[in-house]
C-alpha cells in the first residue's frame, strides 16, 4: 500500500507517556484504512525514550521510522527533520504528550480532503494553567497586529500539511523558524478546526516561560520588520519630545531663574530614556543574532541514526 499519510512526532524525554501514545496512535491510524508511516524524531532525549522507540519500531517496522538526532535541536527543527524524511502525500504533526488526541487525525485529514492545503487546530477548553492561556491570547493578538500570520492557536501542534507545502518548507534553510508560520506563508487555502484538549498524560511540559518568550521573539523577528520600525518611530517621537522639553527648560530658566527642584524629574526622564535605549538595542540584537546564526551555516540538526525497514537489515 502506498503511503498516503506521514505522522511526524518529535520526542524529548517522554519515556512516561510513550507507551500510552503507542496504545492510542496505531489503532487510530489503522482505523483510517490509509497507507501511513509514523516518524518519531528523538530530539536528543536523555531518558529511556530512544529505547522505547526502538521496541515499538521492532513491533511495527512496516509503518514505523525512528530518527535519532545527534543533539537537542528544538521541537520545530525536529519537525523539519521529519519533513525531510516524510514520504506521504499528507503530513501530520503531533506532540507526544497526548494533549492533542491522536484520534482527531482523521478529522484533520477530512478537512484536507475538502481541498485545504493546511489544516490547523484550536484547542477547546484548554487544560493549561491560567497564565499560559492568557499569555497565549495576548501574544496572539500582538502577533496578529504586526505580522500577516493568522494562527489562532499557535501552541497546538496537531496540524496537517499537503505534500506541496512540505516540499516548499524543505527548500527553506532558516537557522531557526516556527514551522506553522513558515508553512502558512505558502498556503493557498488554509483552515482551522476545533479539537478537544486533554491533560498531559504524564511528565511535565518542555516549554518553560523562557522558551515561550523565545518562541514569540522568533515569531516576531522572523516574520516581520514591524518591531524595528516601531523602534525607529519611538526614537523619532522621543527625540522630538526631548527637544521640546529642552526648549521648555531653557525658557523656564530665562523666565523663572535657576531651580533645583526638578532634578529628580530629570533623573526619572533619563532613566526612562535609558530603558527605551536598552530595549531598542536588545531588539536590534535579536535581528543581528538571527543574521549571525544564518551566516555561520552550521547544520540545523543532525540525524545520528535512522531506523527504518526491516529491523534485521
Amino acid at each position: 500500500m502506498s503511503i498516503a499519510v506521514s505522522v511526524i512526532i518529535p520526542v524529548y524525554n517522554e519515556q512516561e507517556v510513550l507507551p500510552k501514545l503507542f496504545e492510542r496512535l496505531y489503532p487510530a491510524m489503522d482505523a483510517l484504512q490509509r497507507g501511513y508511516e509514523v516518524i518519531f524524531v528523538d530530539d536528543g532525549s536523555r531518558d529511556r525514550s530512544h529505547g522505547l522507540l526502538r521496541e515499538q519500531y521492532e513491533k511495527r517496522p512496516d509503518c514505523t521510522r525512528v530518527a535519532l538526532l545527534r543533539f537537542n535541536a528544538g521541537q520545530h527543527l525536529a519537525i523539519l527533520a521529519g519533513f525531510e524524511l516524510a514520504r506521504g502525500a499528507r503530513v501530520i504533526t503531533l506532540d507526544a504528550d497526548l494533549q492533542n488526541p491522536p484520534e482527531q487525525i482523521g478529522r484533520v485529514l477530512a478537512a484536507m480532503d475538502a481541498g485545504h492545503d493546511i489544516v490547523g487546530t484550536i484547542r477547546m477548553r484548554r487544560q493549561d494553567s491560567a497564565w499560559r492561556r492568557w499569555g497565549s491570547r495576548l501574544m496572539n493578538k500582538f502577533r496578529h497586529s504586526i505580522t500577516s500570520i493568522r494562527i489562532t492557536d499557535q501552541g497546538c501542534m496537531l496540524r496537517g500539511y499537503d505534500r506541496s507545502i512540505v516540499d516548499l518548507v524543505n527548500e527553506c534553510h532558516e537557522a531557526s523558524t516556527f514551522v506553522p508560520a513558515l508553512a502558512y506563508g505558502f498556503s493557498r487555502s488554509s483552515t482551522e478546526i476545533e479539537i478537544p484538549h486533554e491533560e498531559r498524560a504524564a511528565g511535565t511540559s518542555k516549554y518553560s516561560l523562557y522558551k515561550l518568550i523565545r518562541l514569540n521573539f522568533d515569531l516576531m523577528t522572523g516574520f516581520s520588520m514591524v518591531p524595528l520600525q516601531l523602534v525607529s518611530m519611538t526614537g523619532i517621537i522621543i527625540s522630538v519630545l526631548s527637544l521640546l522639553f529642552v526648549v521648555f527648560l531653557i525658557a523656564r530658566r530665562i523666565l523663572v531663574g535657576p531651580e533645583a527642584e526638578g532634578l529628580f524629574t530629570l533623573f526619572g526622564i533619563v532613566f526612562f530614556l535609558i530603558g527605551v535605549l536598552l530595549l531598542a538595542v536588545g531588539l536590534i540584537g535579536e535581528y543581528v543574532g538571527r543574521v549571525y546564526q544564518q551566516v555561520r551555516s552550521r547544520p540545523r540538526y543532525m540525524v545520528a541514526t535512522l531506523w527504518e525497514g526491516s529491523p534485521e537489515s
